[in-house]
């Protein structure tokens, strides 16, 4: 028997391997090149056999010379991946984002989507394994949930990532995949992966299946959930709306087109983002998220999307007046890769914030604050200085009023803060003060600007400042320090604008930022709040502190179902008679913490004889049926109306589940405020739970 080797240059003889060689019987090999000769393609058929075809290169290798022929027919390759991606299939329209102009798959995190894959096989789940990779950002790590690994799981979680078959088709299968409500959003390079007997294969990244992830104010996991649909078509999927500007006296308006959907629009808010230099592994969070939009579309400290000009001078750049969308200010920084747009001012910034947050799924809306004041020292008061002669100190008056200034308003639970401070945020792109070492502003919760909660974050006392400070007037005296002369308490903060649901109207929300003016609630915030200011001493302070209040709940707290007993123990250890004045205000929270309804509301006086202690009981029902309540929240603010000193405190008891109340996952609690304010000259002050 002969052993024959043969050339590289025969193509039609069977390719070794150097190290192997075929030992055939000469009779057997006559008989072969006789078939050869005669029959060609019985050559292919055999080749086939072994498990290659010299038409396909990937199955065919180089030695030293000779071509190798490895078989690969039982590896299992990607073919194709079909995203159902157009806008008008199922992905797109069930994540809302069939009205972008874009030709990838854009979906919102916390919900399902589907998806084919065509293989060069049969999978087979014995002994076939597949899996997803998505990552984002130039240093995806998976620990840092920017490389993600989507598994093939029998039953999905809605709280993670995985994906299931959900039809097979020969040699497609179709995957339902889901991502939990917590995910990076961003845009992801997709691939696929796989691993049999035969070894693994990964897919080649093509860019026509990058997956674009978005907040998703659908989804009631997602911090983001806005519960209303009118709300959430007027806040995340309306393209156009009214910006106001003028006077307190004289409202104008003007339509900006915010053009979230238009194409180019979402990869150059996600350039935003990029060009800001923070890691994507923050982008999770939209309160991350809305604190690098507000820094970036000013152009002051990070060369963002738009540089601001109030001098009167526009050359070498736009008029602030000539925009009316925010379309072409975005696509412009997008293309110079990251140079400034000339110029903008309030109403500008305020539109392209608008467009960003929507684009990328967070619930905002444009907000026109009508004499709106401009604090620089952080002493939440407008203040003036004159000199001996009531003439002005124009180095010392830095603090201002404007006719008008825009900003935004956008929606998100703030887990991070205490419960109740959910729902509406204000943030502000117009650079006027550093927050944290960067012109930015927000998001600061409207329920604590409204309340005076000036220390919780981030930039409450600046935008409180703006909505409700007091304008104070100071005159030098001789020594060189100042006295306070003369106060105006309505001043800033009115008509504060936006345009309404589902129509042009105005819609007036100076309630949500402040209580009405001169009220006694409203006095409470503002003397809350400046007691965390620069000028505290501003208003005086009360030295008696006769009267206690001392707050409890029986055992661990309300039952599930029952009604929840709140004692309030009032002690006066003064030698006067003292009347107290017991405001209390329940409400009810989402899931989320953020404030739903007031839903009651009750005032008691209760007078106390010298030395003498009380004790007031408060019981609320909590049968409150589909709004299922999870914790009972109570807020407490103390008012001594001569001395005008108040204290504040949150109890937050989580009551116990039990029979008469199911959970719905639409409601958390409910949330309690109290108001105590107390006649004479006495100080109240809570000695807590």
């Amino acid at each position: 028997m002969t052993v024959e080797t043969r050339s590289i240059r025969e193509r039609s003889a069977v390719g070794r391997f150097p190290s192997v060689t075929l030992a055939i019987g000469e009779e057997n090999d006559e008989k072969k090149e006789e078939q050869d000769e005669n029959n060609p393609k019985q050559e292919n058929a055999c080749r086939r056999w072994l498990g290659f075809d010299s038409n396909r290169p990937e199955d065919c290798g180089t030695y030293d010379g000779f071509i190798a022929y490895v078989s690969t027919e039982l590896l299992l390759k990607v073919r194709s991946i079909d995203l159902v991606k157009s806008k008008s299939e199922e992905n797109r329209k069930v994540h809302h984002t069939d009205l972008y102009q874009s030709n990838n798959l854009i979906i919102r995190r916390g919900q399902k989507f589907v998806m084919w894959i065509t293989l060069s096989r049969p999978f087979n789940p014995t002994t076939d394994q597949l899996h997803l990779e998505l990552k984002t950002g130039s240093l995806p790590v998976v620990s840092k949930e920017t490389h993600v690994i989507v598994p093939l799981v029998k039953q999905l979680d809605q709280n993670s990532w995985g994906s299931r078959i959900i039809e097979q088709d020969s040699t497609k299968i179709k995957l339902m995949v889901n991502s939990p409500a917590t995910a990076v959003i961003g845009h992801y390079r997709l691939t696929v992966e796989t691993n049999s007997t035969s070894g693994q294969f990964v897919s080649e990244h093509n860019s026509a299946n990058d997956v674009y992830i978005l907040f998703n104010p659908w989804c009631e996991d997602d911090v983001v959930f806005l519960h209303s649909e009118e709300e959430r078509q007027e806040y995340v999927l309306n393209d156009v709306g009214i910006i106001y500007y003028g006077t307190m006296n004289q409202i104008g308006e003007r339509t900006w087109d915010y053009g979230q959907f238009d194409e180019g629009i979402l990869a150059a808010c996600l350039f935003v983002l990029e060009k800001s230099g923070t890691p994507p592994s923050g982008w999770a969070d939209p309160v991350n998220v809305v604190r690098v939009v507000s820094a970036m579309i000013n152009s002051v400290d990070d060369h963002g999307v738009i540089e601001g000009n109030w001098s009167g001078n526009y050359s070498g750049g736009s008029f602030p007046t000539m925009w009316s969308g925010s379309v072409e200010i975005l696509k412009e920084y997008h293309k110079n890769k990251g140079t400034p747009v000339k110029y903008g001012q309030c109403w500008v910034f305020g539109g392209v914030v608008t467009t960003v947050l929507r684009s990328l799924g967070i619930p905002c809306r444009t907000v026109t604050n009508f004499s709106s004041a401009h604090d620089t020292d952080v002493s939440l008061t407008t203040d003036v200085y004159l000199d001996n002669n009531l003439e002005p100190l124009e180095h010392l008056n830095s603090d201002s009023v404007w006719n008008f200034h825009v900003w935004n308003d956008c929606w998100m639970a703030r887990p991070d803060l205490p419960p109740g401070n959910g729902g509406w945020q204000a943030v502000d792109a117009t650079p006027q003060q550093t927050s944290q070492g960067t012109f930015r502003c927000g998001p600061a919760s409207l329920t604590a600007i409204r309340y005076g909660q000036v220390y919780l974050k981030h930039d409450a006392a600046f935008v409180f400042a703006e909505v409700n400070s007091d304008k104070i007037y100071w005159q030098r005296n001789v020594d060189g320090t100042f006295s306070q002369i003369y106060d105006e308490k309505n001043i800033v903060g009115h008509f504060i604008s936006t345009k309404a649901v589902g129509s042009d109207d105005r819609n007036d929300i100076t309630n949500l930022y402040k209580h009405p003016e001169g009220s006694e609630q409203e006095r409470i915030a503002v003397e809350t709040a400046c007691s965390y200011g620069t000028k505290a001493k501003a208003y005086s302070a009360p030295t008696a502190q006769d009267v206690s209040v001392h707050v409890t709940m029986e055992d661990d707290g309300p039952r599930m179902g029952d009604d929840a007993e709140l004692t309030i123990t009032l002690q006066n250890s003064s030698s006067e008679n003292r009347t107290v004045n017991l405001h209390s205000q329940v409400s009810v929270m989402y899931y989320t913490g953020v404030h739903k309804a007031t839903v009651k509301k009750d005032t008691t006086d209760i007078d106390l004889l010298p030395n003498e202690g009380k004790s007031a009981l408060l019981t609320q029902q909590m049968h409150i049926g589909k709004e299922g309540a999870k914790k009972l929240l109570h807020f407490f603010t103390v008012l001594i109306k001569n001395t005008g000193q108040h204290h504040g405190m949150v109890v937050s008891p989580t009551p116990q589940e039990g029979p008469h109340l199911r959970r719905t996952g639409f409601s958390q609690g409910l949330c309690s405020f109290l108001f105590l304010s107390i006649s004479s000259s006495s100080n109240v002050h809570l000695r807590g739970l």
